[in-house]
């Protein structure tokens, strides 16, 4: 009589296996050690479960508590914003953009403005590229926040959830200030940024960045002395950079490996040339490496802020190109070839010529790249977002196979992915 068939099925909150099921009965690799047939059982981890940070479906082979196999399913929050581009004016896709890595939304605007601007050969003001690195840096900082409180709180260190949450809330509300919102702020435009800073505004932000760098050594103090902690995350998850350029993964997955290598510094954007920070690098690879290499970017994000702001240089913060940028409000009351180009803008949007262009930036979870191709109309004919999530999830599986269940937790807390940059 053959055995029964691999039954699938869902794990419920507490990673209990409903009664009653089936599992499949083999050897692992000929004879099993004890001479003994052993189970592996095909279940669900998702796509509703808490640690999954979003609609992700994992399925898991176990024998026991070990892993043997894994593979993961997306698209269930597809929402096509990358086609619903082409039916938008430039002007109108950046909104749009900015959802789909809903913890990076400066960084979606930034790769896909910068794009549009290379098709127009349209120069960017630096006090507008100063504003710009600004506000990416703090948002940084915000995703990582959002990582290490998340993570913590999958391996049961609910304090710093609540800490690193606390500190967000300071960055948002630096956001609304500068920007009018919290979240999908719109503040980065084609030509450089929709309003300059208002007046104090950089003095708020350079007390918030002397207080993270000590916040942050208060995280360190609450994990790094934490043994269960350590236990959980040193020598799990080990993947070698190999391996990782391999599968294309880069951002704080690959340096934690050793390999340094950050767009800031490598092929650098927005005057990033001029600010002095450093490439934090881990050495073995592992979810610990991957722990201390995002807590010392909060603090290399925090000195180019720093930097940033004392040399934030004087003139406009968008281009004077009319046909391009909106013009200043107040020109609006004045002078009917500004409402004139303020209408058009609005309405219909510019035209860009003819091509097509990549621009790659440094975002928080790797290379976010925007693909634009141009037609001559006031519409993308073709928007294409290279988004790090769904590039790095390929490495989950090499993180997982062979160790144990509580290890896959870990291990894709540590890999940061959010799903709506995958599924876009």
């Amino acid at each position: 009589m053959s055995d029964p068939p691999t039954t699938i099925l869902d794990a419920d909150a507490t990673g209990q296996v409903p009664v009653g099921v089936t599992a499949e009965r083999t050897k692992l690799n000929g004879d099993a050690p004890d001479g003994h047939e052993h189970e592996l059982l095909t279940i669900n981890f998702g796509p509703h479960h808490p640690a999954t940070h979003g609609v992700l479906r994992l399925l898991v082979t176990l024998e026991g508590e070990v892993i043997r196999e894994l593979t993961p399913f997306i698209g269930y929050v597809h929402t096509g914003i990358e086609k619903n581009c082409e039916d938008k004016s430039y002007w109108k896709v950046i909104p749009l953009i900015e959802r789909m890595d809903y913890l990076a939304y400066y960084f979606n605007a930034l790769a896909f403005c910068m794009s549009v601007e290379k098709l127009l050969e349209e120069p960017v003001p630096p006090r507008a590229q100063y504003l710009r690195v600004i506000h990416c840096e703090l948002n940084r900082i915000h995703s990582h926040l959002v990582w290490l409180g998340t993570s913590a709180l999958d391996l049961g260190a609910i304090s710093v959830f609540w800490y690193c949450f606390r500190e967000r809330d300071r960055i948002l509300d630096l956001f609304e200030s500068s920007s009018g919102q919290r979240m999908h702020t719109r503040y980065i435009q084609v030509g450089g940024v929709i309003e300059d800073i208002p007046s104090g505004w950089d003095r708020k932000a350079l007390a918030f960045v002397d207080e993270m760098e000590e916040r942050v050594g208060q995280y360190e103090s609450l994990l790094d002395r934490n043994e269960i902690f350590l236990q959980r995350t040193r020598g799990i998850g080990t993947v070698d950079r190999g391996r990782l350029l391999e599968l294309g993964v880069t951002g704080p997955l690959l340096r934690a490996a050793g390999f340094p290598w950050d767009l800031r510094k490598a092929e650098p954007y927005c005057s990033y040339e001029q600010f002095d920070f450093k490439v934090p690098v881990g050495t073995v690879g592992d979810c610990y490496d991957r722990y201390r290499v995002r807590v010392a970017e909060m603090r290399e994000s925090c000195k180019i802020v720093r930097q940033a702001i004392g040399g934030l240089p004087e003139g406009p913060y968008m281009t004077e190109n009319r046909k391009v940028g909106l013009p200043p409000r107040h020109e609006l009351a004045t002078s009917m070839e500004a409402l004139i180009h303020h209408f058009k803008l609005v309405t219909e949007g510019f035209r860009v010529p003819p091509g097509e262009a990549y621009l790659p930036i440094e975002g928080p979870r790797g290379e976010l790249g925007c693909f634009v191709v141009a037609d001559g109309s006031a519409k993308p004919a073709r928007v294409h977002m290279r988004d790090p999530s769904f590039v790095n999830l390929q490495a989950l599986r090499d993180m997982t196979i062979g160790g144990y269940i509580a290890d896959l937790i870990t291990n894709l807390a540590m890999l940061d992915p959010i799903l709506g940059g995958i599924d876009r």
